[in-house]
């Protein structure tokens, strides 16, 4: 893991009854994005105690490529789907490694 790369957690809310629908749609995700040029790790974890509740943890070599997978096809397509389905916007945060 290159010290200078970018990591994601990505939190996405399922409105209750769409976890399924959501789940469905999010795991489509995985394998393009993992096909694209600059993703490192993309992972998608469902909460445990909470099945409304999911997570990206995403490891990416720049800035750049990230930018890039936010404007893919699949990944718009995704966005327009779950839109109805979300609880609350999700929650997008970027990180660089301290230690």
């Amino acid at each position: 893991m290159p010290a200078e790369s970018l990591r994601v957690v990505a939190t996405i809310s399922a409105l209750p009854g769409k976890a399924a629908e959501m789940k469905a749609i999010l795991e489509k995700l995985i394998a393009p994005t993992r096909a694209e040029a600059g993703c490192i790790s993309y992972e998608l974890l469902q909460n445990n105690d909470d099945p409304n509740d999911f997570v990206f943890v995403e490891e990416w070599t720049s800035d750049a490529a990230l930018d890039q997978h936010m404007v893919t096809p699949h990944l718009q397509n995704a966005v327009e789907q779950v839109g109805p389905m979300l609880a609350k916007p999700p929650d997008i945060r970027r990180y660089s490694l301290v230690g």
